[in-house]
């Protein structure tokens, strides 16, 4: 916790302008994080071998398993122990009281044939759904965890589709020739016909009055499970396992309190589908720390239910401590929303590293979604080579990669100004401090709505390197402390657009740089510049046409 203050549990932010970022960050300073209640198991081990379960990777151990699990919790809980060897299964329903734990060198595989996962009653990206059931499941428990330092694999490649351009020449090649379908403009490659059905399905596995299963069994294969689902739960430990291999999601807590994710290698593929590393829903006193993320969409993400579903669950995502971890390849490294319907709020993430993430720290929403995101406070992350954004607040997400891919063409955003209802988003009340990012597309970019701006950010002791600068719209009450922008691109090194309240203290750029200050926008004013040597750059400030008399204030 060196240089990094100290967190709230319940902050009131009655707060405006420059004030809320000294302030939230005094009151941070004097109060403790939140408490993680750990779990606590009975020291007796049951292998799953005493159960008839056999290592040959060809014996479906599915029974075995599950009798063992289901033997320990009625014994008052314990250990069930997997043991050395290639362990093939169908889907494993965790107990309560038992830690189910694997040695090093024992590999979990979920079986690819889909006829052992039934259509059950879930969520998907935060709205009710039937999905094929998860290889290991569990809900509405108590103490339970899964330890060790083994495998488990999901066998996400007998699931996902494959987008062309994610692969290779012969990459494409072998796996067009391994069976399934591709899409008739050859872009996309499918496991089966009914993945093919349902990705041509609107709203395909939403529940629906009166359907039931069956109704759903022409596009079962499309609905892909989550590799672990837990909901409802409470006092949950996942340590030292590599999860991998995901049909969608690796690690998806629904609803649960006390979660401690410890030591975890989490993988998958870089062009997996919907393969984030770990998505906590709508949970609260979360801790997740030393862990290790390489995947194929969003690292580390923070969500609670999407549009009408996630305001009526109203269940926010809180009291959440992110620490020491490392992100390789993801769509982000920390990462909050799309889905945040619910909210989120009192989050500490410090003392993480990310590695050619697309995006570094990852905001995102839309309208439509409704719900606050707020008292979020960043210290201390180290990243290099970011394809995207080192630090981005978007609220006009689009489901798209956020690296577009070659040849890819996306149309601009269309600024309109709606009213505001219970479906606006908000982003406020963050404090981010102590980044160092060495290579970036951009180096920080905020886009609020015109009816809801982002409010309330406070950068210090940035420093960046990066094609091109910061890019401010729509936003209000942000500070800028203390930031450095090295980039290839100064034309501008800051670009706003309708942004209110603006205060940047000791700005840092690269000398001679073309436009140091772009500002454009009528509702653009309250920009105020100090501490900042303007005579490096080439042209100080342009200031559009219908920008408010005096919207720039420079000082020395």
């Amino acid at each position: 916790m060196k240089h990094f203050p100290k967190g709230l549990r319940h902050i009131k932010t009655a707060l405006t302008g420059l004030i809320l970022s000294f302030t939230t960050i005094a009151m941070a300073q004097n109060q403790s994080l939140p408490i993680i209640q750990q779990v606590k198991f009975k020291n007796d081990t049951t292998s799953i071998a005493s159960y008839g379960a056999k290592a040959d990777g060809v014996f479906l151990n599915t029974q075995a398993i599950n009798k063992t699990i289901a033997a320990v919790s009625q014994k008052g809980g314990g250990v069930v122990l997997i043991p050395s060897g290639l362990w093939l299964t169908g889907p494993i329903e965790l107990k309560s009281n038992v830690n189910l734990h694997l040695k090093r060198d024992a590999i979990l595989q979920f079986t690819a044939d889909f006829n052992q996962y039934k259509l059950v009653e879930g969520n998907w990206e935060g709205q009710p759904a039937w999905r094929n059931q998860s290889p290991i499941s569990g809900a509405n428990l108590e103490n339970i965890a899964i330890t060790g330092t083994g495998i488990i694999d999901g066998n996400g490649g007998a699931w996902r589709m494959v987008k062309r351009d994610k692969l290779t020449e012969t990459q494409w090649n072998k796996l067009v020739a391994s069976g399934g379908q591709v899409r008739a403009d050859g872009k996309m490659w499918y496991p089966s016909a009914k993945t093919v059905k349902g990705a041509n399905t609107k709203n395909a596995g939403v529940i629906q009055p009166g359907k039931t299963a069956a109704d759903y069994e022409d596009i079962k294969d499309y609905l892909r499970p989550n590799l672990v689902v837990l909901t409802n739960c409470k006092r949950i430990l996942l340590e030292g396992v590599t999860f991998q291999n995901s049909p969608a999601w690796n690690l998806h807590p629904l609803l649960c309190q006390d979660l401690t994710l410890r030591n975890l290698q989490v993988k998958n593929p870089w062009y997996a589908q919907n393969g984030d590393g770990v998505d906590v829903e709508s949970c609260k006193n979360v801790l997740i720390e030393g862990s290790t993320f390489d995947v194929g969409d969003d690292g580390i993400c923070i969500k609670s239910g999407r549009d009408e579903a996630g305001r009526k669950r109203g269940v926010p995502t809180e009291n959440v401590i992110v620490r020491n971890n490392i992100v390789y390849h993801a769509h982000g490294g920390f990462v909050i929303g799309s889905e945040m319907s619910g909210g989120a709020k009192n989050i500490w993430v410090y003392d993480c590293s990310f590695i050619g993430t697309d995006i570094g720290l990852r905001f995102k929403t839309t309208r439509g979604r409704g719900g606050i995101v707020e008292n979020i406070y960043i210290n201390n992350i180290n990243m290099i080579d970011i394809p995207g954004e080192a630090i981005l607040f978007d609220m006009y997400y689009a489901a798209l990669d956020p690296v577009p891919l070659a040849g890819e063409k996306r149309e601009a955003i269309k600024t309109v100004t709606v009213p505001v209802t219970e479906a606006t988003p908000q982003f406020r009340n963050f404090v981010i401090k102590d980044v160092v990012a060495n290579g970036a597309e951009k180096a920080i970019f905020f886009r609020g709505l015109p009816e809801m701006n982002i409010k309330n950010i406070s950068l210090e002791n940035v420093t960046i390197q990066s094609k091109k600068g910061i890019e401010i719209i729509e936003a209000s009450g942000i500070s800028l402390k203390n930031v450095n922008v090295i980039t290839e691109d100064t034309n501008p090194v800051v670009h706003i657009q309708n942004g209110n309240n603006i205060n940047i203290n000791n700005l840092q750029y690269k000398n001679g740089a073309e436009l140091l200050f772009d500002i454009n926008g009528d509702k653009t004013k309250g920009v105020k510049i100090s501490g900042t040597d303007t005579s490096k750059a080439k042209k100080a400030s342009n200031i559009s046409e219908g920008v408010v008399k005096n919207a720039l204030e420079i000082s020395k």
